[in-house]
């Protein structure tokens, strides 16, 4: 998905998670600024659930891991991010605690195209 300036005041991400529960769409947050989530394409949408879809089938068995789609935010631990990849994965009992994202993420997948690429260039 690509990612475009909200316009929005400057949010902590105690602000984000509240402001962004009422929201049509979703909102990634970086470093106290807020970005709209364009609408992914067919073949985007296709590919991104198949990946989910294979994950869950892998980890259908485990007690420790589950698979997440791109519904679910990831904090990026070395920041005050957090982003929606199109799937995502984690074995890690703190992720367990937690409702609004995960943490500790075992698997992080974006699939990329052209928009994601650039707009991941403009956040690197």
């Amino acid at each position: 998905m690509f990612a475009a300036p909200a316009h929005l005041p400057r949010f902590t991400p105690q602000e984000y998670f509240a402001w962004e529960e009422h929201q049509e769409i979703k909102h990634e947050y970086f470093d106290g600024e807020v970005f709209a989530m364009s609408g992914r394409t067919v073949n985007h949408g296709r590919i991104g659930g198949r990946i989910f879809s294979l994950i869950d089938d892998l980890l259908s068995e485990s007690d420790r891991c589950i698979a997440l789609n791109s519904d679910v935010k990831i904090k990026i631990q070395a920041s005050e991010k957090y982003v929606y990849p199109d799937a995502s994965a984690t074995c890690d009992e703190r992720d367990r605690q937690t409702t609004q994202f995960i943490s500790h993420p075992s698997l992080i997948v974006e699939v990329l195209s052209p928009s994601t690429v650039l707009a991941a260039s403009a956040f690197a």
